[in-house]
């Protein structure tokens, strides 16, 4: 393949291009924003879990707090017509009186059992409403993190993303003067060379692979016509001459 001296030229021009795309690309992928929200959002998750629980827990205290109070004020009640039906004088016979009065003396046990219960539910269910309320002044306290994180992540993307669209519009105006046949070769070699198709030869060494060409590869460059597109024997990218190539 031949290509003139200048348009081989324009060919590394393009190259410094790609790698400056490709230095953004993976600055962009590689903010510490991104580790930083993912980090963030785990412990989000993992404080929404414990949030539902402490929520469930607070929700199931608060039934079971009715049920107890209900069960309370149903002894409560039926203690109240006892007492009152032994306070009326309708009872008569000492052996209902007895019994009547047994009643009452099980009822008001059986009343203060039932209001342990419920002071104990209520302390239950203050420690749930506690644990609900770190919870949330913790998950909301995560989020303000991740939006913040969020924030410095989206203006890097668009600091990034207006230089990546300047380069690109740059590289297309040299890559347009570039032979279609050389750069289509270019690119070829570029995803093949881990984003470097064109290299300079500078004091006899082939910037792509870094390695210094012998005596018999010198002597071949040295011999090519200046239209000649070169390959690098060692890593066979395209070799571009310079007024600094050593030859």
């Amino acid at each position: 393949m031949n290509a003139a001296p200048a348009d081989q030229i324009r060919l590394l021009d393009v190259q410094t291009f790609d790698v400056r795309l490709q230095q953004l690309a993976h600055k962009r992928r590689s903010l510490p924003e991104h580790a930083e929200i993912e980090s963030l959002n785990k412990d989000l998750t993992q404080l929404r879990d414990l949030l539902v629980a402490a929520q469930t827990e607070e929700s199931d205290c608060a039934r079971e707090q009715t049920k107890a109070e209900q069960d309370v004020d149903q002894v409560r009640q039926r203690a109240h017509r006892d007492q009152q039906r032994l306070d009326s004088g309708a009872v008569t016979s000492p052996k209902d009186l007895e019994n009547l009065q047994h009643e009452i003396t099980s009822l008001a046990k059986r009343q203060g059992d039932l209001e342990d219960v419920v002071l104990e539910v209520m302390e239950r269910r203050e420690s749930a409403q506690e644990r609900v309320a770190e919870l949330t002044e913790r998950t909301s306290s995560v989020q303000s993190k991740i939006d913040d994180a969020t924030g410095r992540r989206d203006a890097a993307f668009e600091s990034l993303d207006g230089e990546i669209a300047s380069v690109t519009k740059e590289r297309e105006v040299v890559a347009a003067s570039v032979p279609a046949d050389l750069l289509k070769l270019y690119d070829k070699l570029r995803q093949q060379q881990g984003g470097v198709g064109a290299a300079r030869l500078y004091q006899r060494r082939c910037e792509g692979c870094r390695l210094e060409l012998n005596i018999t590869e010198v002597n071949d460059v040295k011999a090519a016509s200046p239209d000649t597109v070169l390959r690098c024997e060692n890593c066979r990218r395209i070799l571009v001459r310079t007024s600094e190539s050593g030859l």
